[in-house]
């Protein structure tokens, strides 16, 4: 994807100077963190889990240069995927706490003007989100295969025609379907990349339709470190983060 190569470049030179702290590959999420007091994480796949062994051969990542574990944005194995978008995170970390915070989505909501009868299309359910449109009048249409939700052919049908909204789960950056998908988009369809593993930097999808982008930013290392280990989701990985967003569009 175009998107793999714009962060390789765009990190390049930042993952050079850095050193891995610690990698911690957990059941839920992966975290890096890194040397100059970066922290980020990304959905862990394992999708594909066939064996005792995720990754074979073991590498060990702590202690070498960023840059190593950054070219695994080339790979093709889910995993090495997940850690090396945690570590864009990490290495982005400085910069998206910065960003505004948008702890109930208000920013998100109003600045696509979700409202009675806005049609948003979803790829990958957000429960909570799915609620807070419900509750704001939005009719919704959500796509997600690995929860038998939605028909793929039906919903790239509806994103050329019926939707004014997409939100888009960043995880189809680790499956690298995020292109594919925003292809199927119309002319008009406002769109925002969403979720925790969410890189918080324009310059990686400046080539495409993106709007906004809404992710998840670690303030407490500690307890968000302990979390993935855990086997933590969103909901516990968020109480010791925060919800930051960053309009792309301008």
């Amino acid at each position: 994807m175009i998107i793999d190569d714009r962060m390789r470049e765009f990190f390049g030179e930042r993952a050079e100077e850095t050193v891995v702290e610690q990698l911690v590959l957990g059941l839920g999420y992966t975290a890096v963190a890194t040397s100059d007091g970066g922290l980020g994480v990304a959905y862990t796949w394992l999708d594909d889990k066939r064996s005792c062994q995720v990754m074979n051969p073991y590498r060990d990542y702590e202690g070498r240069p960023a840059s190593e574990l950054l070219e695994h944005l080339a790979s093709s194995h889910p995993v090495h995927r997940s850690m090396a978008l945690a570590l864009v995170n990490a290495l982005n970390h400085r910069n998206a706490l910065s960003l505004p915070e948008d702890p109930r989505n208000d920013l998100l909501f109003d600045h696509f003007e979700v409202g009675q009868g806005t049609r948003v299309a979803m790829v990958g359910f957000f429960g909570p989100l799915v609620k807070a449109l419900n509750e704001r009048g939005a009719r919704v249409e959500v796509l997600d295969l690995s929860r038998e939700m939605g028909d793929r052919e039906s919903f790239y049908g509806k994103l050329g025609g019926w939707a004014e909204v997409l939100f888009l789960t960043s995880t189809s950056i680790l499956n690298r379907s995020t292109e594919e998908i925003l292809a199927h988009v119309g002319k008009g369809v406002r769109t925002v990349l969403l979720g925790p593993s969410t890189p918080m930097a324009r310059e990686a999808f400046e080539h495409l339709p993106v709007h906004m982008l809404a992710g998840t930013v670690p303030v407490d290392r500690e307890a968000v470190l302990k979390a993935v280990r855990h086997g933590a989701g969103t909901p516990v990985i968020h109480k010791h983060s925060r919800k930051v967003c960053l309009v792309v569009d301008g």
